[in-house]
């Protein structure tokens, strides 16, 4: 999961870009925002991301400025340009500076999603498991799959069940499970299940959660189903998901 700061002078557009974007469909997640390369820097010393988002047109500090101070702070963190046809020549400068890509506004999101998947790639970053599935669900055609997903995405740390959802999209659970397993090949506690360790692996991977929290987070029952759920669909213990296959005890954080 690639974290990204995003740097936008104009608070509409900022928000516009938090709020707007399924990020988590990219692969990323908005760890800190900022209006100017100067508030930006102070956003990444505390969090440090692996992708800046980044204007090129700003009052006290620019895009570029930014880009130079980044190369000399931390080389590895991928900068993306926000642009426009009149900053042609931003972008050429733009490009002496190394940046990664450059996007022109208004954002087009298939682009913006092919260059995150790019930077996630260079990154060597390995996609979270049951995505392309989890994707095609988006996907549907069918518009009662696709609520069923929704509900998922919004409710996902609940206790949730299919049947208040075939009720309110009036029709039967039957038919609802019926279309969902056509369109997923998966039932609606498989899919719930696996929204539910796509979420509990990125907070195993930040390291500031212990395992039981993870489990209680993600909505799951407790402790012991939340391994035996993880082993089941990963093949793995929770513990043994981290670097090194290093196992922790019971509670132990999730990283050392």
């Amino acid at each position: 999961m690639l974290k990204l700061v995003i740097v936008e002078d104009e608070e509409i557009i900022r928000r516009g870009l938090i709020e707007t974007i399924d990020w988590q469909a990219m692969g990323a997640e908005v760890c800190g925002s900022a209006a100017d390369g100067e508030e930006a820097l102070a956003v990444i010393s505390k969090v440090p991301p692996d992708v800046v988002l980044t204007d090129v047109r700003m009052p006290v500090m620019d895009g570029l400025e930014l880009a130079r101070r980044l190369q000399e702070i931390d080389a590895s963190i991928q900068v993306v340009f926000l642009t426009s046809h009149a900053d042609f020549e931003y972008a050429r400068e733009a490009m002496r500076l190394h940046v990664d890509d450059y996007l022109l506004k208004p954002v087009d999101e298939d682009e913006l999603a092919a260059v995150m998947k790019r930077l996630s790639e260079e990154r060597g970053d390995s996609a979270l498991p049951f995505e392309r599935e989890l994707s095609a669900a988006r996907d549907s055609r069918n518009p009662y799959v696709r609520a069923v997903v929704e509900v998922i995405e919004k409710s996902w740390q609940q206790r949730i069940s299919l049947e208040p959802i075939a009720e309110k999209q009036q029709v039967s659970v039957s038919y609802l499970s019926r279309k969902l397993k056509e369109e997923t090949e998966n039932t609606f506690s498989s899919l719930l299940a696996k929204y539910r360790l796509q979420q509990s692996i990125v907070m195993l991977k930040e390291g500031t959660w212990r395992i039981y929290e993870v489990a209680e987070e993600c909505g799951f029952s407790d402790y012991k189903n939340f391994c035996q759920v993880f082993k089941r669909y990963l093949g793995m213990a929770p513990s043994e998901l981290l670097a090194g296959g290093d196992r922790e005890k019971d509670g132990e954080l999730g990283s050392k």
